[in-house]
């Protein structure tokens, strides 16, 4: 992402009120790697971990009146209408994933709610996967969405959910915390939080290996706004920092380089049965193949090659992809299979997402 700045820039948005609400992310344990797992493939399998497949449709449910849930998750129309808004605002710049919100909240794998006592927060990427239970939220939202902070606020939250983690707690900022008022600031009103949570949001610095990219953004729709007296380092924002609002630069860049959408007259490759093709892409990448059988019957879909990979099976309907397997092989000895039994003549697409390869040139798909 963009450079740290040397100086304080002018900024034409104002400083938010010192008593404001911050996103707080919920608490997950780092992933454990068994012993032969060297430092290289854990850190390839962790940078890309909670990102999601290209090809994916990320369905999204906001609990309403009539849904058997308390009634502090329900949402406002016009809360509904600023989260409907924000997914788009992602969705627009082009990305290989989509967004669709559907009728139920079983067949949503974004489940979202309006608690104005618990705080705006967010799962990331795909440990949303982990919060199988169609009445539990993966998302929700502390307070209104229609102004300029509730606005950034859905854009905050989705962004989380899409994969991105707090900006001022990436390593590359430099940032230097007067923890003591930190600590003050945040275990008093309106956030309350113990200091647990404060670790987490404010104080931790996330893993080299979980940063998207080698530099900070301060404008990030992911930063915080933060009043005077907070950061003693860069001395250029002992007095605060105020980031733009919106979408920075920086944000639309990594998500188009994480998630690349479709080129002008980009051909997918179709797998043949019993025919390898190999998936030639670097640590990071996603490749999509298409299926189309020729019978009904039970397929297996697998990886071949020394490798760490999700992935994903879709259908494809005439609303979109639809998940219906997924296999994540990352730091274990074995490779990626889904056995699935599949009809004639239905489109399908399998998209695999490379974590890490001892040669990425052997690595390969097949079906049979």
């Amino acid at each position: 992402m963009s450079k740290s700045p040397k100086a304080a820039k002018p900024s034409s948005k104002k400083a938010e009120p010192a008593a404001m609400r911050y996103c707080s992310q919920p608490i997950q344990l780092p992933r454990q790697f068994d012993p032969a797992v060297d430092a290289l493939r854990a850190r390839a399998i962790i940078n890309g971990g909670k990102k999601w497949v290209n090809g994916t449709q990320l369905t999204y449910y906001c609990y309403k009146a009539g849904d058997a849930v308390p009634a502090a998750w329900h949402g406002k129309a016009a809360d509904l209408r600023e989260v409907g808004i924000a997914f788009e605002a992602w969705f627009k710049l082009g990305i290989g994933i989509g967004f669709k919100e559907v009728s139920r909240p079983e067949e949503a794998t974004i489940r979202i709610g309006f608690d104005a006592d618990d705080g705006s927060w967010s799962y990331v990427g795909r440990d949303i996967l982990n919060i199988r239970d169609p009445l539990a939220r993966t998302m929700n939202f502390g307070w209104a969405l229609n102004t300029s902070y509730g606005r950034d606020t859905a854009l905050h939250e989705i962004g989380h959910a899409i994969g991105l983690e707090h900006e001022h707690q990436n390593p590359y900022a430099g940032i230097t915390w007067d923890t003591g008022a930190v600590k003050n600031y945040f275990n008093g009103p309106p956030n309350n939080w113990d200091m647990q949570q404060i670790e987490w949001n404010i104080l931790r610095k996330i893993p080299t290996a979980e940063v998207k990219g080698t530099s900070w953004d301060p404008d990030s729709v992911m930063e915080y706004a933060f009043g005077p007296g907070l950061i003693i380092e860069p001395v250029a924002y002992r007095n605060g920092l105020s980031p733009k609002g919106g979408l920075s630069k920086a944000d639309k860049s990594w998500i188009v380089e994480s998630y690349p959408g479709a080129k002008p007259k980009e051909v997918i490759p179709s797998l043949e049965v019993g025919l390898s093709q190999k998936l030639a892409i670097k640590a990071g990448q996603t490749r999509v193949f298409n299926f189309t059988p020729k019978r009904t019957r039970t397929y297996r879909i697998g990886t071949f090659g020394a490798s760490d990979t999700v992935m994903v099976l879709f259908e494809i309907t005439p609303s979109g992809n639809v998940q219906i397997a997924g296999n994540d092989d990352s730091g274990t000895d074995l490779n990626a299979r889904i056995d699935m039994r599949l009809m004639n003549g239905r489109r399908y697409q399998i998209g695999i997402r490379l974590y890490y390869a001892e040669m990425a040139s052997e690595t390969s798909i097949m079906v049979w």
